[in-house]
């Protein structure tokens, strides 16, 4: 079974909410929620990578330095085995537009199992949810 080597962004804005985009119609998946990304190009790194699907699907330059990793997901689908590092930013230049047809919407990080989501992005709910409620315990 092919690997599939994609990554993903938890974009968190000033009030701890985190980005997550619809699948749009026609696509793989369609009506599913999921955190912006995408797969890597031949040579990219994956921060590379997600900082360029950042600007291609949102219209916003993240910089690499800005994107921390957070976990990962690994799921087998039925043609191909996905491996789906995540990574969380706080800082972009620009404001998060739909480019692709997308809708998106912003969600605290315990409210979103409320979204139907890929099965290889739901189990990136949990730590996203440790990590955003050890950061308010914190302040």
């Amino acid at each position: 079974m092919p690997l599939l080597l994609v990554v993903a962004a938890a974009l968190i804005d000033a009030e701890d909410r985190v980005l997550v985009a619809q699948r749009p119609q026609g696509k793989q998946l369609a009506g599913l929620w999921e955190f912006p990304g995408g797969k890597l190009h031949e040579g990219e790194r994956p921060e590379e990578a997600l900082a360029r699907e950042l600007v291609e699907e949102l219209g916003i330059v993240v910089e690499t330095r800005d994107l921390t990793p957070v976990t990962f997901a690994s799921h087998a689908y039925e043609a191909f085995h996905l491996l789906m590092p995540l990574y969380a930013c706080r800082r972009w230049r620009g404001e998060p537009q739909s480019h692709e047809g997308q809708a998106l919407a912003w969600a605290r990080a315990r409210d979103l199992r409320a979204y139907a989501m890929p099965p290889a992005d739901a189990p990136l709910i949990a730590p996203l949810i440790a990590l955003l409620d050890d950061g308010r315990s914190r302040r």
